[in-house]
C-alpha cells in the first residue's frame, strides 16, 4: 500500500547479538562521507521514538515524527480494516521508516533488525548485503537456547545473490552461515579471513586503528569511542560498504567517518565529578565486552553500579561478569512492564556476595550510586540509559 518504498533504493541490513546499532551508525557515516546520503533506521530508541531514524548523518525531528505518523496512520487503519488484522508496533515503526527514507530521497538504507532476523519485521528488505555481527545466547524463548538454533534465525536476512558480511562468531554460526551462503548462492565476507583489524592502540579518547578491508586497507583511522569491540564494529561496517560497492573505499573519508562519530549509551561518558558512564549492555555477551573494556581502559577503577534489567534477562550472569569491577549495586527498573523488580535484582546480587541496595527508582539509585564519591556505571538496558539521559539532561 506504500509503494514497497523499501525497494526503492540499495540497503545494508544488519542482525547480531550486540554491535548491530552501534554498526549500522558506523556504516551510514561511512557512507555519507563518500557522498551518499544513508538513511539509517536503528532500535530501540534511547529516549524519543525519532531517534530511531537518521538522514544523511541527521536525526528526525519531533516535527518530522509528527508529519510522519500522521501520513502513514490511514494506511494503517486501512490495512488493518483490509486484512483483518492488526498492524504491531514495530512493523509500523519499520514502515514508518521506509516511507520517510524514500521521502527524504536517500540514496541507500541501513536497517537494523529489531529480534532474529527471519521472522523480524525488516526481513521485507531482501537487501543487497547482509552483516551478522556477532551471535550469543538471546531471547532464548522465541529464537531458540543454543547458537546451532539462534545462528539460522539471524543468517535468514541473507537474500538470493546477495553479500553476506560476518563479523567474529562462534564455530557453529560459522557452519550454519556456510550452508546459508551455499543456500542462496551468495558472496561470503568473514571476519579474520577476508578482513580483520590488523592493529588497535589505544590513544586518547578513543583508538588507532589499523583495519585491512576486503578491497583496501585504512590505516591510522581514529575511532573516538571507549571499547575495542567497537574496532571490530568499524572493520564490520567498513566490510559492509565495500560490499555494497563492490571495491576499496577512500581511506579519507573512511577516517572523516570514524572521527566524527558518536554512539549514544555505548561506554559514553555522560557525567564528571564523579563521572558517570552509560552502557547499554543488555545481555552476557554485552557485558562481557563491557567487562573486558573496562578492565582494559579503566583498570584501577572501581564502579558504583545502577542496574536495571528486563524480566527475561540472566541477571545473575550478567552481574558476576562484573565482579571485581563494581563496589556496590543499585538496583532499580526502567519504566516498562518488562522490567525485572529490583528486590530481584538485589538478591541475585547478594547471592554472589556483591553489595546490593533495591531501589524504588531510577533517580533514587543514580543519586545513592553518585553520592558515594566515585566513578558511576549504569547498565543492564537500553531503557534504563535512556531514562538516565533524561535524567541528565543529555540528548
Amino acid at each position: 500500500m506504500l509503494g514497497d518504498p523499501h525497494r526503492a533504493v540499495p540497503a545494508i541490513h544488519i542482525a547480531g547479538t550486540n554491535g548491530k546499532g552501534s554498526t549500522a551508525r558506523l556504516s551510514g557515516a561511512v557512507l555519507n562521507a563518500h557522498g551518499l546520503k544513508a538513511g539509517v533506521f536503528t532500535s530501540p530508541h534511547l529516549q524519543r521514538l525519532e531517534q530511531r531514524y537518521e538522514v544523511g548523518g541527521a536525526a528526525m525531528t519531533a516535527e518530522e515524527l509528527a508529519e510522519a505518523v500522521t501520513e502513514l496512520a490511514p494506511l494503517i487503519e486501512l490495512y488493518e480494516d483490509r486484512a483483518g488484522d492488526g498492524v504491531t508496533y514495530f512493523e509500523a515503526t519499520t514502515a514508518l521508516a521506509f516511507a520517510w527514507f524514500v521521502e527524504r530521497a536517500v540514496d541507500v538504507m541501513v536497517v537494523e533488525t529489531g529480534l532474529g532476523g527471519r521472522l523480524d519485521a525488516t526481513n521485507v528488505l531482501g537487501a543487497d548485503v547482509a552483516v551478522v555481527t556477532t551471535i550469543g545466547i538471546e531471547h532464548a524463548d522465541v529464537l531458540g537456547d543454543t547458537i546451532g538454533a539462534i545462528a539460522p534465525e539471524k543468517l535468514a536476512i541473507l537474500a538470493p545473490g546477495a553479500t553476506l558480511v560476518t563479523g567474529d562468531l562462534p564455530e557453529e554460526a560459522l557452519d550454519a552461515a556456510e550452508r546459508k551462503v551455499a543456500e542462496q548462492e551468495a558472496t561470503w565476507h568473514r571476519w579474520g579471513a577476508e578482513y580483520r583489524v590488523v592493529a588497535a592502540e589505544r590513544a586518547v579518547g578513543g583508538w588507532l586503528l589499523d583495519i585491512a578491508g576486503v578491497h583496501g586497507r585504512y590505516e591510522r583511522t581514529f575511532l573516538p569511542v571507549h571499547g575495542r569491540h567497537q574496532a571490530h564494529n568499524l572493520a564490520v561496517a567498513i566490510a559492509a560498504t565495500e560490499a555494497l560497492f563492490g571495491r576499496a573505499l577512500s581511506t579519507d573519508a573512511v577516517r572523516e567517518a570514524a572521527a566524527g562519530i558518536t554512539i549514544p549509551g555505548r561506554m559514553e561518558v555522560v557525567g564528571a565529578d564523579p563521572v558517570v558512564m552509560l552502557d547499554g549492555a543488555h545481555n552476557p555477551h554485552g557485558v562481557a565486552a563491557l567487562a573486558a573494556a573496562l578492565r582494559e581502559e579503566f583498570p584501577s577503577t572501581s564502579w558504583a553500579l545502577v542496574f536495571g534489567a528486563m524480566a527475561d534477562k540472566d541477571v545473575p550472569e550478567m552481574l558476576g561478569l562484573l565482579d571485581g569491577l563494581i563496589t556496590r549495586v543499585h538496583a532499580c527498573a526502567p519504566a516498562t512492564d518488562r522490567a525485572m523488580a529490583p528486590a530481584r535484582i538485589s538478591e541475585a546480587a547478594d547471592a554472589l556476595g556483591l553489595p546490593a541496595t533495591a531501589h524504588d527508582s531510577v533517580d533514587d539509585a543514580l543519586a545513592a550510586a553518585r553520592i558515594s564519591g566515585g566513578p558511576t556505571l549504569v547498565a543492564g538496558s537500553l531503557y534504563l540509559v535512556g531514562e538516565v539521559r533524561d535524567l541528565l539532561g543529555v540528548e
